[in-house]
C-alpha cells in the first residue's frame, strides 16, 4: 500500500509574458517526490513531448530538482535568465521560475502555494475557504487525472487481486476524503467547460467543413436528399430535441446521473429524451422492468396506443409484472433453449406515422440504471421506404435486425398507425422501412447451438466476420483491445483466445491483418465502489464470483475504471463497450448489453464447427469503413476521434475517456 503525501506546489499554466495566468487550465499537483510530467499533462502538446518527459522531484524542504528524461530538451526561465537542460541532464529550480517543456512553447511557472484567488480563476463556482499550505491527502494518480495520462494501475499482490493499490488516508479519513471530493468536482467543473468550449469551437468549424455531409443526417432522413423543411417536418415528428450543438439521431450518448455537476450531464440523455414525440408503438425489450418506475419516468408511455415489453423475468418478478403492467400492454419471453441464459438485450423499437426509432442501449428499466450508473445508447431514425421507387436490396441492417427478430419468436401485434392505418407488427414488417443510411452493423447473440450457415450469425463470430470485411489504417497493426464490462464470466485461456482471435480480426488498406494486440481489461477496483455514489451496493451490479476473478492469467490484463473528464468515477459502470484504439484514434467502436462471457459471446465447440450461446443479446458496431460506405470518403481522416459530427465527437470523446484515463 501506498501512503498519502503532502502537495508541496504546481505548475500553472501562463502565457507567454510569464505573469499572466492562462484560463480554464488546471494547474499540475506536485506532491513530496519524484513527479513525473509528459505530454498528456500538458495541454496542447504533441508528440515532440514525450509521455514521460521530464522528472520534477521536490522535498519537504521546499527545494526542486528537475530531470529530462525525454528526447528533447526544456528551458528553466529564472527571472531575466534563463538555461536549456537538454535530455538527460537536471538542475534545481525555485518558485516563480518558468518551464517551457519546449523551447519557446507550453511554458509553466512553479508556485508553492495555491491561493484561493487561482481556485476561483480555475472554478465555475465561488470556493468557500482557503486550501491549505500544509499537506493535502491526495492519490498521486488523481492528482493528475484531469489530463489525458493513460495510466496503467497493476494488480496489487494482495489475496484481494481485484483491490489495486490504493492511497491509506490517515486519522481524519472521512473529512479529508470530503474535502478531496470538494475540490475535485471544483477542478473538474472548470476544466471541463475549457474543454467543452474548445471542442464546441472545433467541431462547429469542421462541421462547416469536411464532415457538414454527416452533419446534415437529419432525424427520420433516408440517404437520399431531403430539403430542410422536410427535414424539420420528420424531425418535429419523432420529436426532436435540438441540445446545443447535439443532433438526437445518429449517435451514441451517455445517459444522465443525477448528482453530477451540470457540466457532466451536458449532451447526455434521460428516457424521456429517448421516448419522445408522436410514438404509435413502443417494443422495450430488456432483461429487468420496473413497470412503476417506467410509467413515472416516462409518462409519454402511458398515451403510446401500443406497448409490448420483451422480457426476461420470471418467478415472482414475473407475477409482479403481470400485475403493474397497464391493461392494454402486451409481455412476450423469448424462449431460452439452454440454461443459464437470459434474455439480455435492452433495445427499443419506436413506431412513428413517418418512420421507426431503433434505441439500442446498456440500462435496464430501473431506477437506479438510468439516474445512478454510467450507461451508453445508440440511436438513430430511420424513415418508411419509397414505395415509388420500387424494391430495393436489403442492406446487411435490416437482414440483421430481421433475423434477430424473427429470432425472439414473437408472433407480432396489431397496431393502428396514423395515416397508415391497421398494420400487423411482426419481424417482417420491420423491411418496410429504409436503413440505407444505417451508421452501425448490428451484432446480436441468440441462444441455441449455431452450426452450418448459422455459425457465423451470431455471438462474436459475428463481429470477427464484420471486423473481416473492413479495411483499416496501417498504425492499428497490433494495436490495444479494450473490453470494458460490469459482469465477469467463467473465462480460461482458450476461449479468451477465440474471443481474441475475433475482436482482432480485420486488415489494413495493404490486406495484411490486423494481428493480436495487447488486451485490457477495464473494471472498478473494491476502491472504486466504495467511494461510488450507491457506495458498496454498487458492487450488485458489477457482479462475478471471487474464483473467477482470481483466475492468474487474467491478471496483466485489469485496467482500473476511471473517468474523471466526464464525471463518472464515481457513477458506476453498467456500460458495455469494446473497442481497438491507437493513441487517441479508434479502429472501431461497439456498444452492447453483452458482458465478458461465453453465455453472451458464444464459445465453439465440436473442433470449431458449433457455436452455442446461451443468452439473447444486441451490439451496435461502429467503423470507419461503415461511414464512409454512406457517405464520400473527402469526409473521413483515419481517425474516427476526429469526426466532428458534434453528436459523433462529444459522445465517442466522452466514452474515450470515461475508460482510458488509466490506461498507459
Amino acid at each position: 500500500m501506498l501512503t498519502s503525501k503532502a502537495q508541496l506546489g504546481r505548475l500553472q499554466a501562463v502565457e507567454d509574458d510569464g505573469s499572466t495566468l492562462k484560463s480554464g487550465v488546471l494547474p499540475i499537483a506536485l506532491f513530496e517526490g519524484p513527479n513525473s510530467i509528459g505530454r498528456d499533462d500538458l495541454v496542447s502538446a504533441n508528440k515532440q513531448v514525450s509521455r514521460k518527459h521530464v522528472v520534477l522531484k521536490t522535498s519537504s524542504d521546499c527545494t526542486f530538482e528537475l530531470s529530462v528524461i525525454g528526447q528533447n530538451p526544456v528551458v528553466i526561465k529564472s527571472g531575466s535568465g534563463k538555461r536549456k537542460l537538454l535530455p538527460n541532464a537536471r538542475a534545481l529550480i525555485s518558485a516563480g521560475d518558468i518551464i517551457e517543456f519546449l523551447p519557446g512553447k507550453m511554458p509553466y511557472k512553479l508556485t508553492l502555494e495555491p491561493t484561493e484567488d487561482e481556485l476561483v480563476h480555475h472554478s465555475s463556482r465561488d470556493v468557500q475557504s482557503r486550501r491549505s499550505s500544509q499537506a493535502a491527502h491526495c492519490e498521486e494518480s488523481g492528482a493528475r487525472s484531469l489530463s489525458l495520462l493513460l495510466q496503467e494501475c497493476k494488480p496489487s499482490e494482495t489475496k484481494k487481486k481485484r483491490e489495486l493499490e490504493t492511497i491509506i488516508i490517515d486519522s481524519d479519513e472521512d473529512e479529508q476524503v470530503s474535502k478531496k471530493q470538494k475540490q475535485q468536482l471544483i477542478e473538474d467543473e472548470a476544466f471541463a467547460q475549457a474543454v467543452q468550449a474548445e471542442e464546441d469551437g472545433a467541431a462547429r468549424a469542421s462541421i462547416r467543413g469536411n464532415v457538414s455531409l454527416l452533419n446534415e443526417q437529419h432525424i427520420g432522413t433516408s440517404s437520399s436528399s431531403k430539403s430542410p423543411r422536410a427535414a424539420n417536418k420528420l424531425d418535429e415528428a419523432f420529436g426532436v430535441d435540438y441540445e446545443a450543438g447535439c443532433r438526437s439521431s445518429s449517435t451514441f450518448r451517455l445517459m444522465q446521473v443525477k448528482g453530477l455537476p451540470q457540466w457532466a450531464n451536458k449532451g447526455c440523455v434521460n428516457i424521456r429524451g429517448v421516448i419522445q414525440g408522436d410514438v404509435q408503438v413502443a417494443l422495450l425489450s430488456n432483461y429487468m422492468v420496473d413497470i412503476d418506475w417506467l410509467l413515472e419516468a416516462c409518462p409519454r408511455l402511458k398515451t403510446v396506443p401500443s406497448v409490448v415489453i420483451f422480457h426476461g423475468e420470471s418467478g415472482g418478478s414475473l407475477e409482479l409484472l403481470q400485475a403493474r403492467k397497464p391493461n392494454s400492454w402486451l409481455l412476450h419471453k423469448p424462449p431460452l433453449r439452454l440454461s443459464y441464459g437470459t434474455h439480455h438485450t435492452k433495445a427499443m423499437f419506436l413506431l412513428y406515422p413517418t418512420g421507426i426509432r431503433i434505441v439500442v442501449h446498456t440500462a435496464n428499466l430501473i431506477y437506479i440504471d438510468w439516474n445512478n450508473k454510467s450507461q451508453g445508447l445508440w440511436t438513430q431514425d430511420f424513415p418508411y421506404k419509397n414505395v415509388a421507387a420500387g424494391e430495393s436490396k436489403p442492406s446487411p441492417f435490416e437482414n440483421d435486425l430481421v433475423e434477430y427478430l424473427q429470432a425472439l419468436e414473437w408472433t407480432g401485434c396489431i397496431a393502428i398507425i396514423s395515416g397508415i392505418g391497421e398494420v400487423h407488427v411482426d419481424a417482417a414488417f420491420f423491411r418496410k422501412f429504409d436503413y440505407s443510411s444505417a451508421m452501425v452493423r448490428l451484432v446480436a447473440s441468440v441462444p441455441g447451438y449455431h452450426l452450418g450457415r448459422n455459425l457465423t450469425k451470431w455471438g462474436h463470430l459475428k463481429l470477427r466476420t464484420i471486423l473481416q470485411e473492413q479495411h483499416f489504417e496501417e498504425h492499428f497493426k497490433g494495436s490495444p483491445c479494450v473490453y470494458q464490462f460490469s459482469s465477469l464470466g467463467s473465462l480460461d485461456e482458450k476461449w479468451m483466445g477465440e474471443f481474441g482471435s475475433s475482436i482482432q480480426a480485420g486488415s489494413t488498406f495493404g490486406n495484411e491483418q490486423l494481428g493480436p494486440g495487447p488486451v485490457q481489461i477495464v473494471w472498478p477496483t473494491v476502491e472504486d465502489i466504495r467511494n461510488s455514489l450507491e457506495g458498496y451496493a454498487a458492487g450488485g451490479a458489477v457482479p462475478s464470483p471471487l474464483k473467477n476473478v482470481e483466475r492468474a492469467f487474467l491478471s496483466k490484463y485489469w485496467y482500473r475504471w476511471q473517468a474523471d473528464h466526464t464525471g463518472r468515477s464515481r457513477a458506476i459502470p453498467h456500460i458495455k463497450t469494446f473497442l481497438r484504439y491507437n493513441d487517441q484514434r479508434l479502429a472501431w467502436f461497439l456498444l452492447t448489453s453483452s458482458n465478458l462471457s461465453k453465455a453472451a459471446w458464444g464459445v465453439l465447440q465440436k473442433n470449431g464447427s458449433q457455436l452455442m450461446i446461451r443468452s439473447y443479446e444486441v451490439s451496435t458496431l461502429m467503423t470507419a469503413s461503415l461511414l464512409q460506405s454512406i457517405y464520400s470518403a473527402e469526409s473521413f481522416t483515419s481517425s474516427l476521434i476526429t469526426l466532428s459530427c458534434t453528436s459523433w465527437h462529444m459522445c465517442v470523446l466522452c466514452i474515450l475517456l470515461l475508460i482510458f484515463v488509466e490506461i498507459l
